[in-house]
Protein backbone atom coordinates (compact mmCIF):
# COMPACT_ATOMS: atom_id res chain seq x y z
CA UNK A 1 0.00 0.00 0.00
CA UNK A 2 1.38 3.59 -0.89
CA UNK A 3 0.67 5.68 2.80
CA UNK A 4 1.97 8.73 1.11
CA UNK A 5 -0.66 8.75 -1.90
CA UNK A 6 -3.57 7.47 0.76
CA UNK A 7 -2.52 10.36 2.92
CA UNK A 8 -2.51 12.57 0.03
CA UNK A 9 -6.01 11.37 -0.73
CA UNK A 10 -7.68 11.61 2.47
CA UNK A 11 -5.91 15.28 2.99
CA UNK A 12 -7.66 16.19 -0.35
CA UNK A 13 -10.93 14.79 0.71
CA UNK A 14 -11.15 16.47 4.33
CA UNK A 15 -10.46 19.49 2.25
CA UNK A 16 -12.88 19.22 -0.26
CA UNK A 17 -15.55 18.42 2.45
CA UNK A 18 -14.39 21.74 4.63
CA UNK A 19 -14.51 23.77 0.75
CA UNK A 20 -18.04 22.21 0.91
CA UNK A 21 -19.58 23.25 4.77
CA UNK A 22 -17.75 26.18 3.69
CA UNK A 23 -19.19 27.01 0.47
CA UNK A 24 -22.73 25.64 1.71
CA UNK A 25 -22.81 28.48 4.87
CA UNK A 26 -21.57 31.17 2.63
CA UNK A 27 -24.39 30.50 -0.02
CA UNK A 28 -27.01 30.55 3.27
CA UNK A 29 -25.57 33.53 4.43
CA UNK A 30 -25.62 35.43 0.96
CA UNK A 31 -28.83 33.81 0.89
CA UNK A 32 -30.40 35.22 3.87
CA UNK A 33 -28.67 38.88 3.01
CA UNK A 34 -30.23 38.93 -0.01
CA UNK A 35 -33.54 37.94 0.95
CA UNK A 36 -35.99 40.73 -0.49
CA UNK A 37 -39.28 41.06 0.02
CA UNK A 38 -42.03 41.65 -3.01
CA UNK A 39 -44.98 44.16 -3.17
CA UNK A 40 -48.08 42.28 -2.96
CA UNK A 41 -46.50 39.32 -1.38
CA UNK A 42 -48.83 37.26 0.73
CA UNK A 43 -48.79 38.17 5.07
CA UNK A 44 -51.24 36.47 7.48
CA UNK A 45 -54.23 38.70 7.08
CA UNK A 46 -52.35 40.88 4.35
CA UNK A 47 -50.59 41.42 1.60
CA UNK A 48 -47.64 43.45 2.08
CA UNK A 49 -47.36 47.03 0.33
CA UNK A 50 -44.83 49.21 1.71
CA UNK A 51 -45.93 53.05 3.17
CA UNK A 52 -43.86 55.31 1.52
CA UNK A 53 -40.90 57.13 3.75
CA UNK A 54 -42.59 60.59 3.04
CA UNK A 55 -45.99 59.20 4.67
CA UNK A 56 -44.30 57.57 7.14
CA UNK A 57 -42.39 60.46 8.18
CA UNK A 58 -46.00 62.68 7.85
CA UNK A 59 -47.30 59.42 10.37
CA UNK A 60 -45.03 60.32 12.98
CA UNK A 61 -44.91 63.69 12.81
CA UNK A 62 -48.85 63.94 13.09
CA UNK A 63 -48.99 61.30 16.23
CA UNK A 64 -46.13 64.78 17.39
CA UNK A 65 -43.63 61.52 18.42
CA UNK A 66 -40.97 62.62 20.58
CA UNK A 67 -37.04 61.13 22.26
CA UNK A 68 -40.35 60.45 25.24
CA UNK A 69 -42.39 57.99 22.89
CA UNK A 70 -42.62 54.34 22.51
CA UNK A 71 -43.59 53.45 19.50
CA UNK A 72 -45.23 50.08 18.55
CA UNK A 73 -46.07 49.37 14.55
CA UNK A 74 -48.56 46.61 13.70
CA UNK A 75 -47.47 44.98 11.14
CA UNK A 76 -44.07 46.40 10.82
CA UNK A 77 -43.06 44.51 7.41
CA UNK A 78 -39.43 46.25 6.28
CA UNK A 79 -39.66 47.88 9.40
CA UNK A 80 -39.07 51.37 7.81
CA UNK A 81 -41.21 52.85 10.22
CA UNK A 82 -39.91 51.59 13.83
CA UNK A 83 -36.40 52.64 12.02
CA UNK A 84 -37.65 56.20 10.82
CA UNK A 85 -39.34 56.97 14.66
CA UNK A 86 -35.94 55.92 15.98
CA UNK A 87 -33.50 57.68 13.57
CA UNK A 88 -35.65 61.12 12.67
CA UNK A 89 -37.85 61.39 16.10
CA UNK A 90 -35.35 59.80 19.06
CA UNK A 91 -38.27 57.18 19.84
CA UNK A 92 -37.94 53.52 21.22
CA UNK A 93 -39.71 51.50 19.18
CA UNK A 94 -41.14 47.78 18.50
CA UNK A 95 -41.96 46.23 15.32
CA UNK A 96 -44.82 43.46 15.26
CA UNK A 97 -44.61 41.16 12.23
CA UNK A 98 -45.88 37.64 11.53
CA UNK A 99 -43.26 36.96 8.95
CA UNK A 100 -39.91 35.31 10.17
CA UNK A 101 -38.01 36.65 7.21
CA UNK A 102 -39.10 40.40 7.45
CA UNK A 103 -38.39 40.25 10.71
CA UNK A 104 -34.42 39.28 10.45
CA UNK A 105 -34.84 41.84 7.71
CA UNK A 106 -35.91 44.59 9.58
CA UNK A 107 -33.09 44.02 12.67
CA UNK A 108 -30.15 43.99 10.35
CA UNK A 109 -31.65 47.09 8.75
CA UNK A 110 -32.21 48.48 12.21
CA UNK A 111 -28.23 47.54 12.85
CA UNK A 112 -27.25 49.00 9.82
CA UNK A 113 -29.01 52.45 9.91
CA UNK A 114 -27.68 52.43 13.69
CA UNK A 115 -30.77 52.56 16.04
CA UNK A 116 -30.48 48.78 16.98
CA UNK A 117 -30.35 50.24 20.65
CA UNK A 118 -33.61 51.67 20.12
CA UNK A 119 -35.42 49.46 18.03
CA UNK A 120 -36.22 45.79 18.11
CA UNK A 121 -38.76 43.58 15.48
CA UNK A 122 -40.27 40.48 16.89
CA UNK A 123 -42.09 37.47 15.03
CA UNK A 124 -45.78 38.02 16.79
CA UNK A 125 -49.43 38.07 16.19
CA UNK A 126 -50.38 41.70 16.53
CA UNK A 127 -54.00 40.30 17.73
CA UNK A 128 -52.28 38.31 20.56
CA UNK A 129 -49.66 41.04 21.36
CA UNK A 130 -49.68 42.77 24.76
CA UNK A 131 -48.13 47.01 23.32
CA UNK A 132 -50.45 48.69 25.82
CA UNK A 133 -47.25 50.28 26.63
CA UNK A 134 -46.66 52.53 23.58
CA UNK A 135 -47.56 55.86 24.02
CA UNK A 136 -47.61 55.82 19.99
CA UNK A 137 -49.44 52.90 17.20
CA UNK A 138 -48.85 53.13 13.45
CA UNK A 139 -50.46 50.70 11.37
CA UNK A 140 -51.21 49.98 7.35
CA UNK A 141 -53.93 47.08 8.07
CA UNK A 142 -57.21 46.16 6.31
CA UNK A 143 -60.44 48.03 7.42
CA UNK A 144 -61.45 44.92 9.08
CA UNK A 145 -58.31 44.46 11.06
CA UNK A 146 -58.48 48.01 11.85
CA UNK A 147 -62.02 47.78 13.07
CA UNK A 148 -61.01 43.82 14.82
CA UNK A 149 -58.42 45.99 16.71
CA UNK A 150 -60.67 48.80 17.61
CA UNK A 151 -62.14 48.04 21.22
CA UNK A 152 -58.14 46.71 22.47
CA UNK A 153 -56.77 50.15 20.83
CA UNK A 154 -59.79 52.45 22.97
CA UNK A 155 -58.62 50.35 26.12
CA UNK A 156 -55.04 52.29 25.69
CA UNK A 157 -54.15 55.16 27.87
CA UNK A 158 -56.03 58.20 27.40
CA UNK A 159 -53.97 60.19 24.80
CA UNK A 160 -52.44 57.29 23.23
CA UNK A 161 -52.13 58.49 19.77
CA UNK A 162 -52.62 56.19 16.75
CA UNK A 163 -51.68 56.28 13.64
CA UNK A 164 -52.88 54.81 10.28
CA UNK A 165 -51.88 54.55 6.68
CA UNK A 166 -54.85 54.78 4.11
CA UNK A 167 -57.61 53.16 6.28
CA UNK A 168 -59.96 54.36 8.70
CA UNK A 169 -62.32 53.39 11.92
CA UNK A 170 -65.11 53.16 10.53
CA UNK A 171 -67.37 55.40 12.59
CA UNK A 172 -64.64 56.54 14.86
CA UNK A 173 -63.87 59.61 13.53
CA UNK A 174 -60.00 60.49 13.29
CA UNK A 175 -58.80 63.84 15.19
CA UNK A 176 -56.88 64.51 11.78
CA UNK A 177 -56.62 63.39 8.27
CA UNK A 178 -53.69 64.42 6.14
CA UNK A 179 -52.93 63.87 2.39
CA UNK A 180 -49.84 62.93 0.55
CA UNK A 181 -49.57 62.23 -3.35
CA UNK A 182 -53.44 60.53 -2.89
CA UNK A 183 -52.80 58.50 0.05
CA UNK A 184 -54.21 59.19 3.41
CA UNK A 185 -52.90 59.35 6.63
CA UNK A 186 -55.39 59.23 9.96
CA UNK A 187 -54.82 59.99 13.70
CA UNK A 188 -57.14 59.00 16.20
CA UNK A 189 -56.05 60.15 20.18
CA UNK A 190 -57.32 57.36 22.59
CA UNK A 191 -59.81 59.40 24.75
CA UNK A 192 -60.64 58.89 28.65
CA UNK A 193 -63.89 57.38 29.45
CA UNK A 194 -66.82 59.97 30.81
CA UNK A 195 -69.38 58.69 30.29
CA UNK A 196 -72.33 58.83 33.20
CA UNK A 197 -73.27 61.15 36.14
CA UNK A 198 -70.73 63.62 37.81
CA UNK A 199 -70.83 66.07 40.68
CA UNK A 200 -69.00 69.10 39.76
CA UNK A 201 -67.59 71.55 42.08
CA UNK A 202 -66.98 75.07 40.79
CA UNK A 203 -65.75 77.15 43.79
CA UNK A 204 -68.41 77.26 46.08
CA UNK A 205 -71.24 76.08 43.78
CA UNK A 206 -72.25 72.44 43.17
CA UNK A 207 -73.51 70.93 40.29
CA UNK A 208 -74.88 68.10 38.38
CA UNK A 209 -73.11 66.91 35.66
CA UNK A 210 -74.57 64.29 33.01
CA UNK A 211 -72.48 63.37 30.22
CA UNK A 212 -73.02 61.18 26.99
CA UNK A 213 -69.87 60.19 25.20
CA UNK A 214 -69.31 58.30 21.58
CA UNK A 215 -65.73 58.33 21.53
CA UNK A 216 -64.00 61.58 21.68
CA UNK A 217 -66.92 63.64 21.05
CA UNK A 218 -69.52 64.77 24.12
CA UNK A 219 -72.68 65.71 24.65
CA UNK A 220 -74.34 66.56 28.28
CA UNK A 221 -76.13 69.19 30.31
CA UNK A 222 -75.98 70.23 33.92
CA UNK A 223 -78.77 71.15 36.50
CA UNK A 224 -79.24 74.79 37.18
CA UNK A 225 -82.19 74.37 39.53
CA UNK A 226 -85.25 73.59 37.86
CA UNK A 227 -83.37 73.50 34.33
CA UNK A 228 -81.41 71.30 32.51
CA UNK A 229 -78.80 73.42 30.48
CA UNK A 230 -77.24 71.60 27.45
CA UNK A 231 -73.23 71.58 27.30
CA UNK A 232 -71.37 73.97 24.80
CA UNK A 233 -68.37 73.04 22.60
CA UNK A 234 -67.61 69.76 24.72
CA UNK A 235 -65.04 67.49 23.29
CA UNK A 236 -61.86 65.22 24.66
CA UNK A 237 -58.89 64.96 23.55
CA UNK A 238 -56.65 62.02 24.95
CA UNK A 239 -57.35 62.97 29.11
CA UNK A 240 -58.05 66.89 28.18
CA UNK A 241 -61.80 68.00 28.76
CA UNK A 242 -63.19 71.25 27.56
CA UNK A 243 -66.96 71.94 27.73
CA UNK A 244 -69.11 74.76 28.70
CA UNK A 245 -72.49 76.42 29.93
CA UNK A 246 -74.22 79.14 30.79
CA UNK A 247 -75.99 79.61 33.74
CA UNK A 248 -79.13 81.24 35.32
CA UNK A 249 -77.25 84.59 35.01
CA UNK A 250 -76.39 84.18 31.15
CA UNK A 251 -73.17 83.71 31.90
CA UNK A 252 -71.21 81.42 30.07
CA UNK A 253 -68.77 79.63 32.06
CA UNK A 254 -65.87 77.97 30.22
CA UNK A 255 -64.43 74.62 31.66
CA UNK A 256 -60.84 72.99 30.43
CA UNK A 257 -59.33 70.10 32.75
CA UNK A 258 -58.23 66.73 32.66
CA UNK A 259 -59.52 63.48 33.48
CA UNK A 260 -58.01 61.15 35.89
CA UNK A 261 -60.20 57.53 36.20
CA UNK A 262 -63.30 58.78 38.15
CA UNK A 263 -62.17 62.43 38.57
CA UNK A 264 -61.19 65.02 37.19
CA UNK A 265 -60.11 68.72 37.90
CA UNK A 266 -58.92 72.38 36.07
CA UNK A 267 -59.86 76.03 35.64
CA UNK A 268 -63.13 77.77 34.66
CA UNK A 269 -63.26 80.75 33.22
CA UNK A 270 -66.47 83.09 32.78
CA UNK A 271 -66.81 85.61 30.00
CA UNK A 272 -67.07 88.40 32.51
CA UNK A 273 -63.69 87.60 33.25
CA UNK A 274 -63.47 85.52 36.77
CA UNK A 275 -61.39 82.31 36.71
CA UNK A 276 -61.40 80.05 39.69
CA UNK A 277 -60.71 76.13 39.99
CA UNK A 278 -63.36 73.23 39.78
CA UNK A 279 -62.86 69.24 40.48
CA UNK A 280 -65.47 66.62 39.53
CA UNK A 281 -66.00 63.11 40.88
CA UNK A 282 -68.30 60.68 39.39
CA UNK A 283 -71.71 59.03 41.09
Amino acid sequence: MNTTRFVSLARRSALAVALAVFAAAAAAQQGQKEYTPQVGQAGKDVIWVPTPEELVERMLRMAQTTPNDFVVDLGSGDGRTPIAAAKKFGARALGIEYNPDMVELSNRAATKEGVAGKVRFVKADIFESDFSQATVVTMYLLPGLNLKLRPKLLEMKPGTRLASHQFNMDDWEPDEVSNLDGRRAYLWIVPAKVQGNWRLQAGAEGFDLALEQKYQKLEGSVKLGAVNAGLRDARLTGDKIVFAFVDNAGVRRDFTGRVSGNAMEGTVKTDTGLESKWTAVKK
